[in-house]
């Protein structure tokens, strides 16, 4: 009986920051108070509830990607010694979201006192992992003997287990670090810029993953 063995290698090329990608989400009108434990002035209690709610409709909010490749080799054995190789080295890349869909009030304080806007993230979800196949290399070793199906299967494999690969490489701690750091700093300047231009830029807002 053939016999499937695989080995993966996974090479990171490099990171990038990611600034926007979002789908639209169902609104539902937030409140105009936020929790807090001092006290907003009128205007800069609408202007934040407002941009809380800008927040809320960008639904899925792309804060970071990496794009690397994954290098697999697969092997079959056949029969006697008509055994088979395939090498696959697939250019990848992942996003990172946070779903802002569901912020609710009880995600943001106020400090009156220390002029500090907490808002608790929900948390990060990473994407599906997105070949760019045009781009990948292959090489095939005493395939010939095979016929075009099981090229075919040992091909899908391949990609597979690339796939495989490069999911585990994306949850690695660094790059979650990363990705979490890029989440926290995107959604403190979405929140800072409009207290800012509102006259308020002495409320410093701090994003962190309960």
């Amino acid at each position: 009986m053939a016999q499937l063995r695989t080995w993966h290698l996974l090479a990171g090329t490099h990171l990038a920051a990611g600034v926007a990608g979002f789908a639209m989400a169902p609104r539902e009108l937030l409140e105009t108070e936020v929790k807090h434990s001092g006290f907003f002035r009128t205007d800069t209690k609408r202007v934040l509830s407002a941009a809380v709610e800008s927040l809320r409709e960008e639904n899925k909010l792309l804060v970071y990607s990496y794009k690397g490749s994954a290098a697999v080799s697969v092997e079959r054995d056949g029969l006697l010694f008509l055994d088979g190789r395939l090498d696959l080295i697939v250019p990848a890349q992942v996003g990172y979201f946070v779903d802002l869909s569901g912020l609710t009030l009880e995600d943001v304080t106020y400090d009156d006192r220390t002029k500090v806007v907490t808002v608790r993230l929900p948390p990060l979800v990473m994407g599906d992992v997105a070949f760019e196949v045009e781009g990948s290399l292959t090489r095939a070793g005493g395939l010939l003997s095979f016929s075009q199906d099981q090229v075919d299967q040992l091909n899908k494999h391949a990609f597979a287990s690339a796939r495989r690969a490069f999911t585990k490489a994306s949850q690695s701690p660094a790059l979650v670090g990363a990705a979490r750091n890029a989440a926290e700093t995107s959604v403190q300047h979405y929140l800072e810029l409009p207290l800012r231009a509102s006259g308020r830029p002495d409320i410093r807002v701090v994003a962190t993953f309960g």
